[in-house]
């Protein structure tokens, strides 16, 4: 790309972004001002001596909702006065074509009364005879009013400035006799005639109605600087600052000529160009000047911090809006600081199939992850690399520890290489090249692969290459490159992605959780009771079986084996299940290792189901080392051919409390896995059984999560010989029958209520000998005679 064009791009960025900026910064400012002119409006009130009487626009041209609009504007400002015969007296007129008077300034004296006939007056309809109204006033005086010189009168005209006859001249004569005239525009007002009618300076005495806080804010701003009262709460100031009074107005535009046709009396028609208007309603806008009373809040030292902003509740409360990844306090601190110990390496994609406002994105995330997560004191060390055709490592892991600056700006200065996404070729890069050879600290070591075009060569087995050597992959991208991500990093759960670009921010406390999960592997903290079901039939054959033994034996170490935390029992199972050792055999780690190898090859057909059965009879017992309160989960190890039977037995363990897990190994049949599991969630799909050792940890924090839960006491029934589990508040209790002991495990000493046992002689019945074969031959004979005679 030609420099020049590449130097007015980027000027011409700058200044959208400086524009943006100042559009930004003027609204914001704008918020706050409307916030201060509210709050103070709530607090502004009026106790000196005053005439106020309202002349009220109830014409046509109003019409009824902004008649009652205009009443209601009226209610809020007779809430800031101090209404009284001594104090403020309030009347109102309405107009339209003909002026009528409500009700006079002395008759009501309470603001309730006020409220309860305002909302009674009714809209009349007519003309806009704003002039007429004027004159009654300038012959009758203000009706009740006190009419002396050492009261001040004001006269508040709402209207829509649209007036039929003569204002300018009979507003100028009241303005003679010392009245003080405010406007206070309705509707679509007509600017120019309001400010006309109203009193010097314009600015400090015309409103708009629809902004009925602004309203009262100004009027009583306004009465404060001219010394009629003071409703300056303290603390508070008037200021001045730019405003817009808009409007709707009517714009002729000449849309073109066509042919039309013309004649007159005694004359041929001809023909001629005739001109085309259109008539559109646009909104303009009259800049001025406004003048208000604005509080201080407790925003005005803009507590929030990163960038959160200050929402003010009143004068003596506020609140934070944080960005992602803040909030740690009401200030907006870091909320993510990564207190976990790792080896961090970030491999952001710079490709040439990959936008720069892609590489951007990645850029400014990155950014706002270091400052939100990675602090000074952080105990993990972090690098950066970049790929696309080539790989460069700009920062080896651990070069900037705690210089958080110098790592911004090195973010700031890193270049898309472009070329060809050649994924599987960084990622086998930066396990070599990425990390300190003479690091000192056995940290684990964790990739984040920020990339979201598909990769254009074997990133699968490159992937593999990087987890031999304990790379941990952690993968973000778009949501349509999922399926590639969870092939790289081996395991779904340190997959992060997003539906749309603008919500990769809101990450970063996804993937700090996942960065941090690779430091605590295992459960081994975790009371359980474990149940391990190997697949050993035909299907798996003995080689894979070796395989499957394994993996049992990797698994088990991430548990705290003993008969307090966790306790392993295995199953072997073909056609009938074998338990190999059960949950209280084995009291160490080792001694679980070396017993694995005593699961032997059975090969033949699988039945999962009675494998399960086995399970939930056998092994998930009390008399066989099942403990009560404490989480019990199976894992189902098989190939998944033949699983048809398990899905009722599966059912009656989660039934029992007991968690099913399954892990499916090569082409499974997932919807009858799933079955079993009873949830996605509890499956773990494997392609190959080579590839069993990248989804440990997968099943390891599936377990993690679930043995977690709380514990129902009775669930499996700890009671033995159907003893009966009753819960209380913090333990259980067994009903037994004919047994004794907290397991119901003794039999009972005692002569229990049953048939089955002697009774005493006074109510025992005779008990009836079986008759001999001979016996009953006999009686037959017998019969017979009788029966012959």
């Amino acid at each position: 790309m030609n420099p020049d064009i590449c130097v007015s791009f980027l000027l011409i960025l700058l200044l959208l972004q400086v524009e943006h900026g100042a559009c930004v910064q003027e609204l914001k400012t704008s918020q706050v001002n409307v916030g201060k002119i509210n709050a103070a409006a709530e607090m502004m009130q009026c106790s000196a001596v005053m005439d106020v009487l309202f002349l009220v626009d109830g014409s046509h041209s109003i019409g009824k909702g902004s008649f009652e609009r205009s009443k209601h504007c009226a209610v809020k400002l007779c809430q800031a006065l101090d209404v009284g015969p001594d104090k403020v007296r309030v009347g109102l007129l309405q107009f339209s074509s003909s002026p009528r008077l409500e009700f006079s300034l002395d008759s009501y004296s309470t603001k309730q009364e006020l409220k309860k006939h305002i909302s009674k007056v009714s809209y009349r309809g007519g003309s806009t005879q704003t002039g007429l109204a004027l004159k009654y006033i300038l012959r009758k005086g203000f009706p009740g009013g006190r009419n002396s010189s050492s009261v001040p009168r004001i006269l508040i005209l709402m209207s829509d400035g649209r007036s039929q006859g003569a204002v300018v001249q009979a507003a100028a004569q009241l303005k003679e006799t010392g009245v003080v005239l405010f406007a206070i525009g309705l509707r679509y007002p007509r600017w120019e005639e309001l400010h006309s009618f109203a009193s010097e300076p314009t600015e400090s005495h015309v409103f708009f109605a629809e902004h009925f806080q602004d309203a009262v804010n100004g009027l009583y701003t306004t009465l404060s600087a001219f010394s009629a009262c003071n409703a300056t709460p303290p603390g508070c100031l008037m200021e001045s600052f730019p405003c817009e009074r808009k409007t709707l107005e009517t714009v002729k535009e000449l849309q073109g000529n066509f042919m039309c046709w013309k004649s007159s009396k005694g004359y041929s028609p001809y023909s001629s160009l005739c001109p085309y208007y259109s008539y559109r309603k646009v909104y303009k806008g009259h800049p001025s000047v406004c003048h208000r009373t604005i509080c201080p809040d407790l925003c005005d030292s803009q507590p929030c911090l990163n960038g959160g902003t200050c929402v003010s509740e009143g004068p003596e409360g506020y609140r934070c809006v944080c960005p992602p990844g803040f909030g740690g306090d009401p200030h907006c601190a870091p909320a993510l600081l990564l207190d976990c110990s790792v080896d961090l390496l970030f491999l952001l994609e710079g490709s040439a199939a990959l936008t720069l406002e892609g590489f951007l994105r990645f850029k400014a995330f990155l950014k706002r992850f270091m400052q939100t997560v990675i602090g000074s004191d952080s105990p993990s060390k972090v690098g950066l690399a970049v790929f696309g055709g080539e790989t460069r490592v700009e920062a080896q892991v651990g070069r900037f520890r705690g210089d958080l600056r110098a790592l911004l700006k090195a973010v700031d200065s890193l270049q898309p290489p472009g070329g060809q996404t050649l994924t599987g070729e960084a990622l086998r890069h930066v396990t070599h090249h990425g990390f300190f050879a003479d690091v000192s600290e056995d940290l684990p070591r964790v990739v984040v692969l920020l990339s979201s075009t598909p990769a254009a060569d074997d990133a699968i087995e490159a992937s593999k290459y990087a987890r031999d050597r304990e790379t941990f992959l952690i993968g973000v991208g778009p949501d349509d490159l999922k399926g590639q991500l969870d092939n790289i990093t081996g395991n779904p759960q340190r997959t992060v992605t997003y539906s749309s670009p603008d919500r990769l921010i809101g990450k970063i406390p996804e993937l700090k959780a996942k960065i941090c999960s690779v430091d605590a592997q295992g459960c081994l903290s975790q009371a359980v009771d474990l149940v391990i079901a190997l697949d050993a039939s035909a299907g798996v054959g003995r080689e894979n079986f070796d395989t499957l033994k394994d993996f049992v034996r990797s698994l088990s170490v991430q548990f705290d084996i003993n008969r307090d935390v966790a306790q392993v029992a295995l199953v072997a199972y073909s056609r009938r299940p074998n338990t190999v050792f059960s949950l209280d055999a084995h009291e160490s780690g080792s001694a679980i290792l070396g017993a694995v190898g005593r699961a032997d090859y059975m090969g033949g057909v699988a039945s999962t189901g009675s494998a399960l059965l086995h399970i939930y009879s056998n092994v998930l017992t009390v008399a066989n080392g099942a403990r009560p309160g404490v989480n019990k989960a199976a894992v189902v190890v098989t190939d998944g051919s033949n699983g048809a039977d398990a899905v009722v037995p599966a059912q009656k363990l989660r039934d029992d409390g007991v968690s099913v897990f399954v892990v499916g190994i090569g082409d499974v049949q997932r919807e009858r896995l799933v079955q079993i599991a009873g949830s996605e969630d509890r499956m773990v799909s494997v392609p190959s059984y080579e590839d069993l050792k990248y989804f440990e940890d997968v099943l390891v924090q599936m377990l993690c999560s679930e043995v977690k839960k709380p514990v129902n006491l009775c669930k499996p029934n700890p009671c033995m010989h159907d003893g009966i589990c009753i819960l209380s508040p913090a333990s259980f209790q067994c009903q037994c029958n004919g047994y004794e002991g907290p397991h119901c495990e003794i039999r009972s000493s005692k002569s229990p209520p049953r048939g089955d046992v002697p009774r005493p002689s006074s109510l025992r019945k005779k008990s009836r000998r079986k008759k001999s074969h001979q016996e009953v031959l006999h009686h037959y004979k017998l019969h017979r005679r009788r029966d012959t005679v």
